[in-house]
């Protein structure tokens, strides 16, 4: 049987693993990276613990699995690595997609007219080189796939797939290029950006790995998510991790700009092959999960998983509802000065209420994404997939499919990142088709939705209402956006 070593690194920790071409995830090996905040809203990884956790996680994967085939690679997207192409090391730390020491940087350019955001990589690199003190054009920029694939291969190969380029701010609508004007307004060079390469190709050898396996596929992390619950020519999933992200498969016509639409959802490539890239529309809940670790915090619940038990002990929230804004909304409002609070409660609101409260919110919101992408698009899903880990609560599950009006699918690996990454190094090396991904799904279970349509559409409004309360609570960071 044909199999892929799954190389996965997320926000805060590295993921390992064998996936067949039955899908099934194997040899699952995990490490916690070291996550910095030197100041309020910096967010800072170790490259050098990055390449090196993640070549020690993929050898003893191979060490307990045997050979594999095929590697793929995904990733947190533009989180920002500079580094020196001789030497092979950083200048600086790598600055998460979550920093945003760069938010006057992207005000100042959006006054020039040039719209960029701090979650993109592009004001991280000028930030980097800057701090560096040498010249942009005697240094390499790398995205996470892009410093991985680096190391895998010993320095052979320096490339980004086209997923992880179209969030980063610097390339060409077509996606054929680098954008110079860009890159003029930001003093850099293009000599220190990788190759433009499709998500699903062959990218060089991973020499620094026993055997020697090819790399078949690099994708950013909720591409891969979406192709792992085997969304390929339709379809959406929500994966609920810290915050929740909402992708959904468009078609083959590239949007009129990579800016955010109307609707408050993002273009995004969700593959390419071929040089064709397949879009998609993504859309955003900053503060998802965090509010449930947050109950821990607080001392309501002992861990995340109690909050389905202690939710499920009460038929209803009593009135007392939660809009979960810590970090201010995003999809469809993108209001960073938003706030979240409680409302409605009373002398006899219980832990469990409150519990409850939260998790009903984190589900609206989910029905809020859904909503947008649905308007943005056009049409109507017969079902929502989902993945993370508060897909394991079955109560906030069905929650959302209560709210949404789906059909909620549960994915059967939890993490489809991972698998999502394996199944397009598969397709890459010719041993599984599209069609044969699709057929791949095999969801947990299926929540239906228990509301009738008045019922249903009630309590949306009522949730509308209740987030216009929380709207432009710090205007002065309401005002800003990106």
């Amino acid at each position: 049987m044909v199999r892929a070593l799954a190389i996965d690194v997320g926000s805060s920790s590295v993921r390992t693993a064998m996936v067949d071409e039955r899908g099934v995830v194997t040899q699952v090996n995990q490490q916690r990276l070291t996550v910095r905040s030197p100041a309020p809203g910096e967010v800072e990884l170790d490259p050098a613990e990055i390449a090196r956790v993640s070549l020690e996680l993929a050898a003893r994967t191979l060490n307990e699995g045997g050979p594999c085939d095929a590697v793929g690679l995904t990733n947190q997207r533009a989180t920002t690595i500079v580094f020196d192409p001789e030497t092979g090391q950083a200048v600086g730390p790598a600055l998460s997609w979550q920093d945003l020491r760069t938010v006057l940087d992207c005000l100042v350019l959006q006054g020039e007219g040039l719209r960029l955001a701090p979650n993109q990589s592009a004001t991280k690199i000028r930030w980097l080189v800057n701090q560096s003190g040498r010249r942009a054009k005697d240094l390499r920029v790398a995205t996470i796939e892009t410093w991985i694939a680096w190391h895998l291969s010993e320095g052979a190969t320096f490339a980004t797939d086209r997923s992880n380029a179209s969030v980063n701010g610097l390339v060409q609508r077509t996606l054929s290029g680098w954008d110079q004007e860009v890159l003029r307004a930001l003093d850099l060079d293009d000599v220190m950006l990788p190759r433009l390469v499709d998500t699903m190709g062959a990218f060089g050898v991973a020499s620094a790995l026993r055997g020697a396996p090819p790399i078949l596929a690099m994708v950013g992390d909720q591409p891969a998510s979406l192709f792992g619950q085997s969304c390929v020519r339709q379809g959406a999933k929500i994966t609920f991790g810290t915050g929740a992200m909402l992708d959904m498969v468009h078609g083959d016509h590239a949007p009129t700009s990579l800016n955010r639409f109307a609707s408050g959802c993002y273009p995004t490539v969700v593959r390419s092959r071929h040089e064709q890239a397949t879009w998609g529309l993504e859309a955003i809940i900053l503060s998802a999960g965090s509010c449930v670790e947050w109950l821990v915090e607080l001392g309501l619940i002992d861990t995340p998983h109690r909050s389905e038990e202690l939710a499920s002990s009460v038929p209803s929230s009593d009135g007392v509802s939660f809009v979960p804004a810590f970090s201010g909304l995003g999809t469809p409002q993108w209001d960073f000065g938003a706030r979240g609070a409680f409302f409605g409660l009373t002398r006899g609101s219980s832990g469990a209420h409150l519990v409850r409260a939260v998790l009903e919110g984190i589900a609206q919101r989910g029905a809020d994404l859904l909503e947008a992408a649905e308007q943005e698009i056009g049409t109507v899903l017969s079902e929502l997939r989902v993945d993370g880990g508060m897909s394991a609560n079955r109560l906030f599950v069905q929650l959302l499919a209560d709210y949404s009006g789906r059909p909620v699918a549960v994915s059967s690996e939890r993490e489809a990142t991972t698998r999502g990454a394996g199944l397009m190094a598969l397709v890459s090396a010719g041993s599984l088709t599209l069609e044969d991904v699709e057929r791949l799904w095999s969801p947990a279970y299926v929540a239906i939705p228990s509301l009738s349509d008045d019922e249903r559409l009630s309590s949306r409004a009522q949730w509308r209402e209740t987030v216009k309360r929380v709207e432009r609570t710090i205007p002065e960071l309401s005002a800003v956006s990106f």
